[in-house]
């Protein structure tokens, strides 16, 4: 059996760049300590829009570039891009179509105990993923750690647990 943690999107554009928060900046040293303790493997997704992204859907409702593949805003955490074993999930949806293929060929070759998902945002790309997962692995127990999660807002985090929770989601250190 193995355990997998799901880093999602702890890029510099969400942490302190163009859609960054105290929050997101405030989970930065938790997200290290869960990474460096966590014992199974560990994956990343990373945001990734072109330069084209103000004339995509997303772009016009959220009319903020970021994570354009190349730039500094784009990169992972340096400090959490050091400890990355794993090749990066690039997605270009809140929900990354490569993620549950990856853990159902992980779970094929070895029976996969829980996924724990952290990052950013809890409300936005955190759910979306863990929603995904639950459809593709729906007797995986699946665990978000509130405390290495922000959201666009507190409200919009909290509000994204709580709809977890009701998703038979495991929501721990809130």
């Amino acid at each position: 059996m193995q355990n997998v943690l799901v880093v999602v999107d702890m890029q510099n554009d969400f942490i302190d760049g163009a859609l960054g928060t105290k929050e997101a900046v405030a989970i930065v040293p938790n997200v290290k300590t869960k990474i460096e303790n966590f014992e199974g493997t560990v994956l990343f997704t990373r945001d990734t829009h072109f330069e084209n992204y103000m004339d995509t859907q997303e772009g016009q409702n959220l009319p903020v570039p970021h994570c354009i593949r190349g730039t500094e805003g784009w990169e992972i955490r340096a400090e959490l891009e050091a400890l990355r074993t794993t090749e990066a999930i690039d997605k270009v949806t809140f929900g990354s179509s490569e993620l549950p293929n990856k853990l159902l060929a992980m779970n094929e070759v070895e029976a996969i105990e829980s996924i724990t998902f952290i990052g950013l945002c809890t409300d936005i790309c955190v759910i979306s993923n863990v929603m995904v997962t639950k459809a593709f692995l729906p007797e995986v127990p699946v665990i978000v750690d509130a405390a290495c999660c922000a959201g666009v807002t507190p409200e919009s985090h909290k509000n994204a647990l709580e709809a977890m929770k009701v998703c038979q989601v495991k929501v721990e250190n809130e």
